[in-house]
């Protein structure tokens, strides 16, 4: 899968099992993809080698809430509306707040 926004796109990994949505990007050098997580609305970045961005949507892709270079031993409480939670490389995509993040599948 592949993360689209505005010109820019990204390897998308969806982690669906417990240990892959637990593990995250925890312990993880040179971030070079993006990771959703699906049916969640908070985070945290507790073992995070790297900062990332946050990026929290609804369940149509819009963008509700963005985390810009978020540092380690972070959390990101529940947020209201929010279904979707993708992880990118820090200040990897030029977010706004509305817009709609696309999800490709090949």
């Amino acid at each position: 899968m592949r993360l689209l926004y505005n010109d820019k796109e990204i390897v998308l990994y969806e982690c669906k099992s417990f240990f892959s949505r637990l593990k995250g990007f925890m312990f993880t050098k040179n971030i070079d993809k993006a990771l959703l997580f699906d049916r969640c609305n908070s985070i945290h970045t507790f073992f995070m080698k790297e900062n990332i961005d946050v990026i929290m949507c609804d369940k149509d892709n819009s963008i509700l809430y963005y985390y810009k270079d978020l540092g380690k031993n972070k959390v990101i409480l529940p947020k209201k509306n929010v279904r979707k939670v993708f992880e990118t490389p820090s200040n990897y995509f030029d977010i706004e707040i509305g817009k709609k993040m696309i999800i490709s599948e090949n």
